[in-house]
């Protein structure tokens, strides 16, 4: 039942989603809509992490199934394709590289930031820090 309960929360907010997209003029995705409004509601204590992370962690875990569909109706369809391959597959290199790059420095900067940490008993800055 416990996770009956998680699994309608999680369509709640997907279904939320969807009559957001209908009801906005932006073009931004229902499942989009769904996660930021789950995502609000985790961050502000309505939906507690307890409430769906079960449920969550499952749906992670087996998503790799949920591409078996597409892939193999990408499969039948792909003689049309061939023509554009070559310029998709560079489109796809190009934009893994430059997400590689971008998250390398978001993870640097974050780890400079994360080095700084509030003095226990003044609370500002630390001077030294010492490294065991």
């Amino acid at each position: 039942m416990q996770y009956i309960n998680q699994l309608l929360i999680i369509l709640g907010a997907s279904f939320l989603g969807e009559l957001l997209n209908l009801l906005l003029p932006f073009p931004v995705p229902a499942s989009v809509y769904g996660l930021l409004l789950l995502f609000a509601a985790l961050l502000t204590g309505v939906v507690k992490l307890e409430k769906v992370e079960k449920t969550g962690t499952f749906l992670i875990a087996t998503m790799s199934l949920y591409f078996i569909g597409p892939s193999v109706s990408l499969m039948t369809v792909i003689a049309g394709y061939v023509d554009s391959l070559p310029a998709v597959l560079c489109i796809c290199f190009a934009s893994t590289l430059a997400v590689m790059a971008v998250t390398g420095r978001v993870a640097e900067l974050l780890m400079k930031t994360g080095d700084r940490k509030p003095d226990d008993v003044t609370g500002k800055e630390g001077g030294e820090r010492k490294h065991e």
